[in-house]
């Protein structure tokens, strides 16, 4: 008997559904997130399963990984692929996790890449990168407005992250209060940028560079940084059959809905 099984996965539980290759609902089941519970729970099946759906939700990381190093296959569904049969009357875990399972044995599963694990934190921490980056614009941009609002003139981004924390002060004096909010921000500026500058450091050591990450560069505009994004974020460029598959991926086809001359979404 082949079985096809589905998780509904939460922040601290998921519902199990498990069908056979007739549709027919073998086992169904709300669990913690506890790996040993799950193991125990999917053993007595192990044989039988063909494959585990697990939607690509913020946390799927942990379940897919487990699975996958206790020999099952795992398949990651893409939610904003998803659709359910029209004319539902409702809605819920337990109907969620029969659906992924249903789609698995249909062959019409949307499915997700799974990226190595051993490869994941450093796509993440570049991820991190680009966090603190965004952080320190803010910041950048609020000491800006405060001497441009305070002081009667502006300074650019660069001088900014140049300009030396005594500094500030003097601009601010005036007000111990501004004074105050100009050197916690400019502090706070100068700490992301050396965290950024330690998180590239790391980055550079530990990413796997590729062929393709030299030709990256070749490219007008690509720097390290951008060439580092592009190749963790892509992962191996062979998942990609053709290179409009993977122009699509990066959101570069146009996307057009129209009716009876009009434009549709």
């Amino acid at each position: 008997m082949t079985l096809y099984t589905g998780f509904d996965l939460h922040s601290n539980n998921n519902y199990l559904g498990i069908i056979d290759n007739n549709g027919k609902r073998i086992f169904k089941r709300k669990l913690r997130n506890q790996p040993e519970q799950i193991l125990n729970t999917l053993d007595p099946y192990q044989h039988d399963i063909a494959g585990i759906v697990i939607e690509s939700t913020y946390n799927w990381y942990w379940l897919v990984d487990l699975l996958m190093e206790n020999g099952y296959k795992v398949h990651l569904a893409n939610p904003s692929a998803i659709t359910q049969y029209n004319g539902l009357k409702h809605c819920d875990d337990n109907h969620d996790a029969f659906w992924l399972a249903e789609m698995l044995r249909l062959g019409i599963l949307p499915e997700g890449y799974i990226y190595p694990k051993e490869q994941r934190p450093v796509r993440d921490l570049l991820r991190k990168r680009g966090h603190l980056v965004r952080n320190r614009s803010s910041l950048i941009l609020s000491l800006q407005n405060i001497i441009s609002r305070n002081c009667g003139h502006r300074i650019n981004v660069n001088d900014v992250k140049r300009l030396k924390q005594d500094m500030v002060h003097p601009l601010l004096q005036d007000n111990e209060d501004l004074a105050l909010s100009g050197k916690a921000s400019k502090e706070t500026i100068d700490f992301l940028t050396r965290k950024i500058r330690e998180i590239e450091s790391s980055i550079e050591k530990k990413a796997m560079l590729t062929s393709n990450y030299q030709h990256l560069l070749s490219m007008p505009g690509v720097g390290k940084i951008l060439g580092l994004t592009i190749q963790l974020e892509s992962g191996p460029i062979e998942r990609f059959p053709k290179a409009g598959n993977y122009v699509s991926y990066c959101r570069k086809v146009s996307s057009k809905w129209t009716s009876n001359g009009q434009t549709k979404g």
